[in-house]
């Protein structure tokens, strides 16, 4: 099977997927703290991961899947180090000319998929700004709440994704098999849910107000067969959600 990342194709062959209307698949994500186990590249890893296995399976769909996005919203993270983060109009702005380079290009639709939870707020207010911006069809997803309805039957302690927690763990544990510091696991468990708060009030709060590991949930919990189950998972749903978009061209 012919590769599905834009990365690797000829600029001859991404103006043929632009002719036959292909979706764009563009992965955004961020590079955080995520604990003393597990690399900052976390959310990149398993989003460009669960993207990439997303469109193999949808293989009757014509799309493409661009390079990952590898900073975003994560000003939470700071205090922990090891993070990189854009304000508002850096992260519009730097969204937008990935956008209109895709929309130049000859295509016509894109589905934002995104995998890093500071991201969510943005991305929403964002999309009216793309449809008046450019002519393309943009859809803006997060990939472990498409995949939320799947998770808890999988998982022992958690009933979804948290922060380098029990999912993130075992998903790095099939993506990046190495990149898992076995011997600080005992460390990497910290509050399940964060501070409590009312729902109707809004502030924000750094991670270290959180957690004292930067974990949130219990990585102890991981393996790889719950990474496998749950990366499984995610690219089903994501999956599914592109077999939509092919059928509606």
């Amino acid at each position: 099977m012919a590769s599905v990342l834009w990365m690797d194709l000829t600029a001859e062959e991404l103006r043929a997927k632009a002719a036959v209307d292909a979706v764009v698949v563009l992965p955004v994500a961020s590079i955080e703290q995520h604990g003393p186990h597990l690399p900052v590249g976390v959310d990149t890893v398993l989003c460009g991961g669960v993207c990439k296995a997303a469109a193999e399976r949808a293989d009757d769909v014509e799309l493409v899947v661009a390079p990952t996005l590898w900073c975003g919203m994560a000003e939470h993270h700071m205090a922990f180090g090891g993070t990189f983060t854009f304000d508002i109009p850096t992260y519009r702005a730097v969204l937008l000319s990935l956008l209109k380079s895709i929309e130049r290009h000859g295509f016509h639709r894109v589905l934002i998929v995104n995998g890093h939870g500071g991201n969510i707020a943005a991305l929403t207010a964002f999309l009216p700004d793309f449809a008046r911006e450019t002519r393309l069809h943009v859809e803006a997803t997060t990939y472990f709440l498409l995949a939320q309805d799947a998770l808890p039957s999988l998982l022992e302690d958690q009933q979804g994704v948290q922060h380098a927690c029990e999912v993130e763990t075992s998903m790095m544990m099939v993506l990046a098999p190495g990149s898992v510091r076995d011997d600080r696991l005992g460390e990497a468990h910290g509050a399940r849910d964060g501070l409590p708060g009312r729902p109707t009030v809004s502030r924000h709060r750094s991670f270290r107000d959180m957690t004292e590991t930067g974990v949130i949930g219990d990585a102890r919990r991981a393996s790889v067969e719950k990474g496998r189950a749950c990366l499984d998972a995610c690219a089903e749903a994501l999956a599914g959600l592109l077999r939509e978009m092919g059928r509606a061209a």
